[in-house]
């Protein structure tokens, strides 16, 4: 009988859990979408991930192609659109031809999938990372705890493009490298971020109700915790994804990231600067780009934050 009664209450108590996180996530989404900026950004993302998806039937042209003797093209020549005066026997470039006699604007398009890649890979990359050396860090304290701290504390020493830098010239220069680097220097955010949500809940009663049934570390720390101090790491991670894609855009500027003839906004801004004067549109519309996804990732950060905030009604 007290079998039974213990196993409909721990059932009772997983619906109730359940039913609870269902309404958090609504009322997180409810408010998400109450804010205009964060349905902008949120659009803005949606938007480049189907471009990214979709663009080898989006782009008129291959990336990589040289249109010399193919098309009757000069070298940087203006975006040239038949709808708004250009010429109907000149080949329609949208945005442009740049210095190496390609269509700027299949290489911005193929560009969207190195820049979320980018993005994305190496956020994941630090979050997991930076979650287990948090997580151990804030449950197990101590000299575990000192050592991983102190790691980190050297690591935000140094300003993170500069470590960056340094981390890409020891391996050389490359776009793998480069996430990597971009990755390391991220990790002490997230591990800063889940060490001090653990600090917070590991002595919390449910926590304890855990340890008293016999629940091993393991299962404690990433069943228990782990799963109750994601909303901080979600809006971190959000926002990581524009400073990754903004700091791999800079790497490639520099000649550090990814190499020609990879299509990659920051290497298509570092190899047309000087023509800013001469070839304005070679420099704007990956500029523009970057500022717009960087802005789209930094505006749903910003909702994500106001929706997951307990104190917010």
């Amino acid at each position: 009988m007290t079998n039974q009664t213990t196993s409909t209450v721990a059932t009772l108590d997983a619906e109730a859990i359940s039913l609870e996180s269902v309404s958090l996530w609504r009322i997180t989404w409810r408010r998400l979408f109450r804010r205009k900026s964060s349905v902008v950004g949120l659009g803005i993302i949606v938007a480049l991930l189907l471009i990214a998806i979709a663009a080898p039937w989006i782009a008129p042209y291959d990336p990589l192609q040289v249109l010399i003797g193919i098309e009757d093209v000069k070298i940087r020549q203006a975006p040239c659109i038949h709808m708004l005066g250009c010429p109907q026997d000149q080949p329609q470039h949208i945005m442009g031809i740049d210095g190496n006699v390609r269509d700027q604007f299949s290489r911005l398009i193929f560009g969207t999938r190195v820049s979320l890649f980018v993005g994305f890979s190496t956020v994941t990359f630090a979050i997991v990372i930076g979650t287990i050396l948090g997580a151990l860090g804030g449950y197990f304290g101590g000299w575990i705890d000192n050592v991983i701290m102190r790691v980190m504390d050297v690591l935000l020493a140094f300003p993170s493009l500069l470590l960056a830098i340094a981390i890409v010239t020891v391996l050389g220069p490359g776009l793998i490298n480069a996430l990597l680097a971009i990755g390391i220097v991220s990790i002490p955010a997230y591990a800063r971020v889940v060490r001090g949500s653990v600090l917070s809940v590991r002595e919390m009663e449910y926590v304890s109700a855990s340890r008293a049934l016999g629940g091993g570390t393991f299962h404690i720390l990433f069943v228990r915790i782990l799963p109750n101090i994601l909303t901080p790491l979600i809006v971190q991670g959000t926002l990581g994804i524009a400073t990754a894609i903004l700091d791999a855009a800079a790497l490639s500027f520099l000649g550090l990231g990814a190499q020609p003839p990879t299509p990659e906004w920051g290497s298509m801004l570092g190899s047309e600067r000087n023509q800013i004067f001469t070839a304005p549109h070679l420099v704007f519309f990956p500029g523009f780009a970057i500022m717009l996804t960087v802005l789209a990732f930094n505006l749903l950060g910003d909702g994500l934050r106001d929706a997951l905030d307990p104190r917010l009604k």
